[in-house]
């Protein structure tokens, strides 16, 4: 789609619709001359050169990358009206919208009932999640696993909430007889699953978490805030289908959250928290008397922890929706590139004689570190440290990223390695642009000959 032909289509559409009202002087202290503006405008592109160029496929560090077009032209348009949707009256087109969104995530979950909005961030998307979670166990602790986002930590601090971290396998993922041996002790009211964890793309065995915390009466929430979307892969046949279980175990669970503004091609921000019993909006409770006054029916602000949000957000998502669904057959097509870019990765590397896998990806995160005489975990931090600066230079630059492994998950998938430091820094590649895909070869090659260069 030409954006820039959108964009133009999107202030004539808002101009029409703006036109419709009586007509007025727009206040002379907010009129600025097109010279200052051009002036200020050439300064503020000029700063934004720096960055880093998260749109192109050798950018393959953080989990950053462009939103669609559709999600600029929705987001930008209608911010030229800024509706709130906190309050219906502050956002009435755009709370439907969000409405109608947040259904297709539910239902890409299998949730048959579900209460859930939009928020800012999968921040504060798990923190509504743990916030409910002590209402419902008041006096009793969170459990999550050690490799899990460190918001859960974080928010537990925020609650006045109990947090346990619980040991993870070799895999990165939860340990569940460490889980069931801290159930036994009656202090946790809620387990935190994680599918897709940050560091390493690991998805904990939820299909076995669930039917265990249910035995000891305990709540299960999925923080699916980066992998959620790759249900949408669950079962599907090809090089990128993945198993099926610990995904749909996730329409089991009491709460879950995705963010958009990772796999769902959306803008900063853009996160979402969905619980399956509606009736948990007992819990948000409150009133605003100047607020909620346009309409009978339900507010987005009464069932949410925050106030203001961007009605954009859910226009972009919406529209992105009505082009790339939430389906295998919509942005199913998107996720599957990034993880055969991941699987085709790992064995280029496993061919190499420079490069060797941490662990083989279960979605599109890679992890590796370069090969080092003598084989030691300072050496490899030294090396990987190397490779990260190395690549950001000269005319062909690749942008990793890395990771730190402490000495005890380092050495039990690599015991061959000397733990002579208390861990070492790896190399992380996140693969989310599906355009990785066709560019994974040329990536591999580039790290290849910065790791021989040393």
């Amino acid at each position: 789609m030409d954006l820039q032909h959108w964009l133009g289509r999107a202030t004539q559409a808002i101009q029409e619709w703006a036109d419709t009202f009586a007509p007025y002087q727009p206040h002379p202290s907010l009129q600025v001359d097109d010279d200052r503006f051009a002036a200020a405008f050439e300064e503020f592109t000029g700063r934004l050169k720096d960055n880093y160029p998260f749109f192109h496929p050798s950018y393959v560090g953080q989990m950053l990358k462009p939103p669609h077009p559709a999600a600029v032209a929705g987001y930008l348009t209608a911010m030229l009206i800024n509706p709130n949707n906190h309050a219906l009256d502050g956002g009435p087109a755009t709370a439907r919208m969000e409405r109608e969104a947040v259904a297709q995530l539910a239902a890409m979950f299998g949730y048959d009932t579900h209460l859930g909005h939009l928020t800012t961030s999968g921040t504060i998307a798990n923190l509504e999640a743990l916030y409910v979670a002590r209402e419902l166990h008041p006096g009793r602790g969170v459990a999550y696993s050690e490799d899990a986002h460190y918001t859960h930590g974080r928010m537990c601090r925020v609650l006045g909430v109990e947090g346990h971290p619980v040991p993870t396998d070799d895999r990165g993922r939860m340990d569940l007889g460490a889980l069931e041996d801290l159930l036994r002790t009656g202090r946790v009211g809620t387990v935190v699953v994680t599918a897709g964890t940050t560091g390493l793309g690991a998805v904990d065995p939820i299909h076995d978490a669930v039917p265990l915390a249910r035995r000891h009466g305990v709540r299960v929430h999925v923080d699916a805030a980066y992998g959620g979307f790759f249900t949408l892969l669950a079962g599907a046949g090809g090089d990128a289908g993945l198993p099926p279980e610990p995904w749909r175990a996730i329409a089991g669970c009491d709460s879950v959250v995705v963010d958009p503004h990772k796999h769902g091609l959306q803008p900063y921000g853009c996160g979402a928290v969905l619980f399956r019993d509606p009736e948990v909006g007992r819990f948000y409770l409150h009133d605003s008397p100047y607020t909620y006054f346009t309409s009978a029916e339900l507010h987005l602000g009464e069932i949410s922890l925050e106030c203001s949000r961007a009605g954009a957000s859910a226009a972009a998502l919406w529209l992105t929706f009505r082009l790339l669904p939430p389906t295998p057959d919509g942005l199913g097509g998107v996720l599957a590139a990034g993880r055969r870019a991941a699987l085709r990765w790992a064995d280029l590397i496993d061919e190499s004689k420079v490069l060797e896998l941490y662990q083989r990806p279960e979605l599109d995160i890679v992890t590796y570190f370069p090969a080092v005489e003598p084989a030691t975990l300072s050496a490899v931090d030294t090396a990987s440290a190397r490779i990260l600066d190395d690549g950001m230079t000269g005319p062909d630059p690749v942008y990793l990223s890395t990771l730190r492994a402490g000495r005890e998950a380092f050495t039990i998938r690599h015991p061959k390695v000397t733990a002579d430091a208390d861990g070492a820094r790896i190399l992380r590649s996140v693969l989310m642009k599906p355009e990785a895909e066709h560019h994974v070869e040329h990536v591999h090659a580039r790290v290849e000959r910065i790791a021989r260069s040393r």
